[in-house]
């Protein structure tokens, strides 16, 4: 199974919210908006992505599996 996350640079606002809840996913640019480690869509088995997405103020994540 494949897990597919999206972060909608229109919606995010760089709260970090998903960078405090699933670290090991998630960090941020230059800029300060959220972006996803590069390979932790392969192993994005961390507990913590789901609620990292939840966490999100403007719900700019979505994750999906295949």
């Amino acid at each position: 199974m494949h897990t597919d996350i999206e972060i909608d640079k229109d919606l995010c606002i760089g709260a970090g919210q998903c960078t405090l809840a699933a670290p090991s996913v998630f960090t941020q640019d230059d800029d300060g908006y959220s972006t996803v480690l590069p390979g932790a869509e392969d192993g994005a088995g961390s507990p913590m992505l789901r609620e990292a997405a939840r966490a999100c103020p403007v719900g700019a994540i979505t994750v999906t599996e295949s």
